[in-house]
């Protein structure tokens, strides 16, 4: 293999595919990257055997080859290259790989390619498209409800389903539910349910780029795997085997208030309050319209500690309906109103014991619910 590669195009293609090497295996190959030849352009790929990154970046190719290199090693290396042109010529005989950059003369010593586990080469002809903005969206907005929890697999995932040309996606760790839908430019072949890893859908997030760029999503037969391909990358996940639970259980059918108020407003307090509740036990009073010296359009959002103090936030609210005094971990509000894009947000209460739904307002594709915490007397 003799290929020449700009620095800042090599560094970026390893930044990519350096998340999937799995820093901790009984094989030492899974902690290199393979760097190969791939019609005229340079294909690097990493894998920890749950989850592959491969992207092609541009390159001029003099012979073609491949290895696999220690992944540290050779992205510390070309992180501390002048930019400009990157000559790598592989030694076969010894898989040693010579990286020359201006004054740097690099030997690196590697493993064959031929060790490398092999990546799925997906039938992309059934796979079902999506806008990678929405995309990107969608995973912002449910993958950080996914439990962190391994006594639970299936929570840990993010459960896609697809039906005629609509697309959801849910994710629940027994605290709080996200569903985020949305339309399809064209309808599935087949209706689809599966757990996908909110690791590696996080990953798909940050490789992919931002623009009207389209991904393919492919699941390829009796795999138990799903493969995203974009135009210049590709992710492949294990599947998380198991029923996921029944979410629209866990969804309130009704509500006796619904409190609109600024999204900004409310996010704003909640990062106040959170100060102080984190100290503690998380937890975040919201005082409804009506109760004490409130006025009827008003939401007072506070927290405590005995060792830091107490903070007190009133936000002006448009109240439909009964007072009330709930109290939700103030760390699960700030998450979802981070990830929550319209102006106002509507908080849809029953009562103290009961679970909370917020919605966008004028946005019916998501939809977050968060159980209450208990409020001492």
């Amino acid at each position: 293999m003799k290929v020449s590669v700009l620095q800042e195009t090599l560094a970026h293609g390893l930044s990519l595919v350096s998340r999937a090497v799995s820093p901790r295996s009984t094989l030492p190959v899974l902690a290199n990257v393979l760097v190969a030849t791939d019609e005229g352009r340079l294909r690097l790929s990493a894998t920890n055997l749950e989850m592959g990154i491969t992207c092609w970046i541009g390159a001029k190719i003099e012979e073609e080859g491949s290895t696999t290199v220690p992944a540290r090693t050779f992205g510390d290396l070309v992180n501390t290259l002048a930019g400009g042109q990157v000559q790598m010529e592989l030694a076969a005989r010894t898989q040693t790989l010579n990286v020359r950059s201006a004054t740097s003369n690099t030997d690196i010593k590697g493993i064959d390619a031929q060790e490398f586990p092999p990546m799925p080469v997906p039938d992309l002809e059934g796979g079902i498209h999506l806008n990678v903005a929405d995309l990107k969206e969608m995973i912002h907005q449910v993958a950080f409800a996914a439990s962190s929890d391994d006594a639970r697999p299936v929570l840990t995932g993010i459960l896609v389903t697809v039906e005629g040309d609509r697309i959801t996606m849910a994710s629940a760790d027994g605290f709080r539910l996200s569903v985020r839908s949305a339309q399809l430019s064209e309808p599935a072949p087949q209706p689809i349910r599966v757990i996908i890893p909110a690791r590696a859908m996080n990953e798909l997030a940050r490789i992919a780029t931002d623009g009207d760029e389209t991904v393919t999503m492919a699941l390829p037969p009796g795999r138990g795997q799903v493969v995203f391909r974009l135009k210049e990358a590709e992710l492949t996940s294990q599947l998380i085997e198991g029923n996921y639970p029944d979410y629209e259980q866990i969804i309130p059918p009704n509500f006796s208030t619904r409190t609109v108020i600024a999204t900004a407003d409310f996010l704003k307090a909640c990062k106040q309050a959170e100060i102080f509740a984190r100290e503690g036990t998380h937890i975040a009073r919201l005082n409804i319209g009506g109760n004490g010296e409130l006025e009827s359009g008003q939401v007072e959002i506070s927290a405590q500690s005995e060792e830091t103090g107490s903070n007190e936030t009133v936000v002006d609210a448009n109240v439909e309906g009964d007072s009330l005094v709930i109290a939700f971990n103030v760390r699960y509000l700030r998450e979802v109103l981070d990830v929550v894009h319209t102006p106002n947000v509507a908080l849809e209460t029953t009562a103290a014991a009961s679970p909370g739904v917020i919605r966008p307002l004028g946005d019916d594709s998501f939809l977050h619910v968060i159980m209450p915490m208990h409020l001492g007397n």
